[in-house]
């Protein structure tokens, strides 16, 4: 076998990679875009979940791909950039997903991915090829994003319960449930539209890295960009059933005009980010936009306890995905 063709080979792997983390990434998100509708009634579970894939995929026509370019060209210099710290990231943010995943735990894939990505070149070359003006934008997200949802959540339900407060509980109940289904497809859409292009970010660093395409290219390969926005709605077809009962009841109870207006102020929040292009996390704008659909009616309804063991965990995920990311980087040197 040739260079070429262990390099290939090796590119063809780590692709794979990428897209199992894509696929993984979706599969544990999923409770994120279906919980609200789930815990409220308006859609089954099984309905809820293809609903949700379906405006996953179609978020590909929709945003452009500044995520993208953050990911693969400002989070760490490329140029330092191999497949040992490729490896390194991705198993090190599928391994922090997994152990989130295991215990119900609402977590940030993408946080462990951009965490993963550091770990991987912190262990290769040290601190001085991150790029803190990259890191920086997406560690302010990390509580800015939750607080925009938690904001925008909290004023909707306000202005919601001034505007229809001589209307009866059924027949608030009826408009929201159908009003719930456009906020759900808006939301998936701005999940689809963020968390698709962190992983397409890393096949394009990969691509970059391998000299297969340059820094200077607007957008990664058209097969890219289909096959990222694909595997992340096939992972949420199958869904993160662990995670929907923590999203949708435990935290507080939801109405459907509760899920409509958290839903609505999470997808604002995602697409106001993914126009700027930040990579945030999907988790954290909608724990932050049900945290503040409850506090509005009523802060007892928050169950505080549940809430700031979530938080806990964002804290936790980008140190503990590179950690792991670094270790996975030490093995895969040794092995490959």
């Amino acid at each position: 076998m040739t260079t070429t063709q262990i390099a290939f080979s090796t590119l063809a792997f780590l692709v794979a990679l990428a897209l199992l983390f894509d696929f993984m990434n979706g599969f544990h998100d999923s409770a994120n875009s279906i919980a609200t509708v789930v815990s409220t009634g308006v859609l089954k579970p099984y309905q809820a979940v293809v609903w949700a894939a379906f405006f996953n995929f179609i978020a590909i026509f929709v945003f452009q791909l500044k995520v993208a370019a953050t990911v693969g060209k400002g989070i760490v210099d490329p140029s330092v950039i191999d497949h040992y710290v490729i490896f390194g990231a991705l198993v090190g943010a599928i391994a922090w997903n997994l152990i989130t995943w295991f215990y119900g735990i609402p977590s940030s894939s993408s946080h462990a991915l951009i965490g993963g990505l550091i770990g991987a070149t912190i262990a290769k070359v040290g601190a001085g090829s991150l790029i803190f003006s990259g890191i920086l934008k997406t560690a302010v997200f990390i509580v800015l994003s939750p607080a925009l949802g938690f904001l925008f959540g909290a004023l909707l339900m306000v202005a919601v319960s001034n505007l229809f407060f001589k209307s009866t509980p059924r027949r608030m109940d009826g408009w929201f449930r159908r009003l719930q289904l456009v906020s759900s497809a808006l939301y998936s859409l701005g999940h689809g539209g963020n968390d698709a292009q962190k992983t397409m970010g890393i096949i394009w660093l990969m691509l970059i890295a391998a000299g297969m395409t340059s820094t200077q290219d607007a957008m990664p390969p058209t097969w890219v960009i289909v096959s990222c926005y694909g595997a992340l709605a096939l992972g949420t077809l199958f869904g993160g059933w662990r995670i929907v009962k923590t999203m949708g009841q435990k935290i507080t109870k939801l109405k459907p005009v509760g899920g409509f207006c958290a839903e609505t102020g999470g997808a604002m929040t995602l697409f106001l980010a993914s126009g700027f292009g930040i990579p945030v996390s999907t988790t954290h704008t909608i724990t932050g936009s049900i945290v503040g659909v409850g506090s509005s009616q009523r802060g007892s309804t928050v169950r505080w306890g549940i809430a700031g063991s979530i938080v806990w965990a964002w804290i936790l995920t980008i140190p503990a995905s590179a950690l792991m990311s670094a270790l996975a980087w030490w093995v895969g040197r040794h092995l490959f």
